[in-house]
């Protein structure tokens, strides 16, 4: 077989049965073909080359970060910062606490009141720290586009809502007992149930925690922020260091708003000669609700920031 294009490799010639007698300059009639050159598509000039197979798929994505990795990771670097920034903040969180129950030990002298007082004290030091600290926290991160490094990182929302709130309550751990322990001390009160601090703590904290982290990232300007959680702790300090017996009605409603009341009262409670541990158990359940609420709507508020 003749090749028609021999300059075109690959090229294949194909003649008709019948060519004798055929004029070149006229169009080849019916039955009759001259001669033709097949040449594949991929090599003429500037075409391009065939696939083979089916098209190839996208780089397949690394799996999702998990919740509870990504939380100790923050959580963690968070303990860590506040470790070195925030110590000279608990001392004075501390001794604020101590201050107000030498103050109050002029007035109460014992009972109920001398109960709410040391409970209010010591969570008082947890109101500092997990709510008007953080509250300031958030506020300069969403200030200073601070939450852009984070909107970077391969960490869910929650975790880092999470790790900061965690890192900032464990760290009144220390303050909060010698605070609970001196009121002890000074009102004559019983150290034996202290242990149960170990849950007040952290449910308190987290109450106390997602709102500052809440009022923080919801706030406009640092300064808000700011101001917002110093009125949080205010309320704290009145409304939980203060007896309720002696409160307007009007003032006990408010007071049954704040998160941190329930801790007051489990804490309180826990003083009695013989503590009903239902009521304990209530309050802290309460406590914890309140803070898993408040800190799912700091995590909202925060994909709210993060995304603006």
């Amino acid at each position: 077989m003749n090749s028609g294009s021999p300059n075109a490799p690959g090229a294949v010639s194909v003649r008709n049965r019948t060519t004798t007698g055929v004029n070149p300059g006229e169009p080849p009639s019916e039955g009759e073909q001259r001669d033709v050159s097949a040449v594949p598509a991929d090599v003429l000039p500037g075409a391009a080359p065939a696939a083979e197979g089916t098209a190839p798929r996208p780089a397949a994505l690394g799996p999702r970060a998990r919740l509870w990795p990504s939380l100790a990771a923050v959580y963690r670097a968070q303990l860590s910062r506040a470790r070195v920034a925030r110590i000279p903040l608990l001392f004075v969180a501390t001794f604020q606490s101590v201050g107000i129950m030498i103050l109050m030990r002029g007035v109460v002298d014992g009972g109920s009141e001398a109960r709410a007082v040391v409970a209010g004290s010591a969570v008082l030091v947890v109101a500092f720290v997990a709510l008007n600290l953080l509250a300031q926290y958030f506020g300069q991160l969403r200030a200073g586009g601070g939450l852009d490094h984070y909107a970077t990182l391969p960490v869910p929302p929650a975790a880092v809502v999470l790790g900061a709130a965690g890192a900032y309550a464990s760290f009144t751990v220390p303050g909060t007992v010698v605070t609970a322990g001196f009121g002890c001390l000074l009102f004559g009160l019983p150290l034996t149930h202290l242990w149960v601090l170990a849950a007040v703590i952290p449910l308190s904290g987290a109450a106390l925690a997602g709102l500052g982290a809440a009022l923080g990232l919801l706030a406009p300007r640092p300064e808000f922020a700011t101001l917002l959680g110093q009125l949080g702790m205010s309320a704290a300090l009145l409304l939980g260091v203060l007896p309720a017996e002696r409160m307007p009605e009007a003032v006990r409603v408010v007071r049954d708003l704040l998160p941190s009341t329930y801790g007051v009262e489990a804490f309180a409670r826990t003083f009695a000669p013989h503590p009903d541990w239902a009521l304990v158990l209530g309050d802290l359940a309460v406590c914890g609700a309140v803070g898993v609420l408040s800190l799912a709507v700091a995590t909202w508020a925060y994909r709210r920031a993060a995304v603006r």
